[in-house]
């Protein structure tokens, strides 16, 4: 993976409130480039006083095919595992303020970060941006839904159930969440479809947990109006210093 410190920062001046971005796919990969898009914007975040971690885990290119197709039927598996390795030895350095973590994605790095507010509450805030909330739906309704069910595992078609995306959605551990959520999608999305947002938000709703939810109109997957990629990069930052303090004033 990758560390974005802030300008003129170095790691002996941690720690440093962090923020990990995840990248989609899962077959994607982040390369030593200067990273700004409204989705992964890690320079950004830098200059704002934040430390960002784009973690490269298990799922993703550049390593191979046993590498990238080590998360079929096993997503939140060893991609999650390698992403906190990640930020534990970024704790364990001193770069990274142990109180003071967020994550956030984009399509399947939305649904990490997701998934990562179901299973840990170490997290103070997180993004969740066109993100997959349940497999089972989006297998049935996505652009790539064939291949999002032999990842999941299973399609929902094959019995009553419980199925294997069950296991692995983020819907399924909505009632565990205690971080606050901030949760944005195009509505015009068929990649990952509005739905998969609006049934994160009405469970984390019914289960009374923070969050808010953005919708972007005329966008689809990724947003391509100016005014809306200002927003959501103001929105970004604004989220992140609303929970894990602002670092500019720490």
């Amino acid at each position: 993976g990758l560390l974005i410190l802030p300008p003129g920062r170095s790691r002996a001046d941690g720690p440093f409130p962090l923020v990990t971005l995840v990248h989609g796919g899962p077959d994607a990969r982040y390369a030593d480039e200067f990273v700004l898009d409204v989705g992964s914007p890690g320079q950004w975040l830098a200059a704002a006083g934040y430390a960002a971690f784009l973690p490269n885990p298990r799922g993703g290119t550049g390593h191979g095919r046993e590498f990238s197709a080590a998360v079929v039927g096993d997503l939140g598996g060893a991609e999650w595992s390698d992403i906190l390795a990640g930020i534990d030895m970024l704790v364990d350095a001193g770069v990274a303020d142990p109180e003071r973590l967020g994550i956030a994605g984009p399509s399947h790095g939305g649904f990490m970060a997701a998934w990562a507010v179901g299973q840990t509450d170490r997290f103070k805030a997180a993004l969740v941006n066109a993100g997959i909330s349940d497999w089972g739906m989006i297998a049935g309704t996505g652009e790539y839904g064939p291949m999002d069910g032999v990842l999941a595992g299973s399609f929902g078609w094959e019995g009553t159930g419980p199925h294997p995306h069950d296991r692995v959605s983020p819907i399924s551990f909505a009632s565990k969440v205690r971080t606050p959520v901030l949760i944005v999608h195009g509505e015009d999305d068929t990649n990952v479809p509005l739905a998969q947002a609006i049934y994160f938000h009405r469970a984390l709703s019914h289960f009374g947990a923070e969050h808010e939810l953005v919708v972007y109109p005329r966008e689809g997957h990724g947003l391509r109006e100016r005014n809306h990629q200002r927003d959501l990069l103001l929105r970004t930052r604004a989220w992140f210093d609303r929970w894990l303090g602002d670092p500019g004033g720490a």
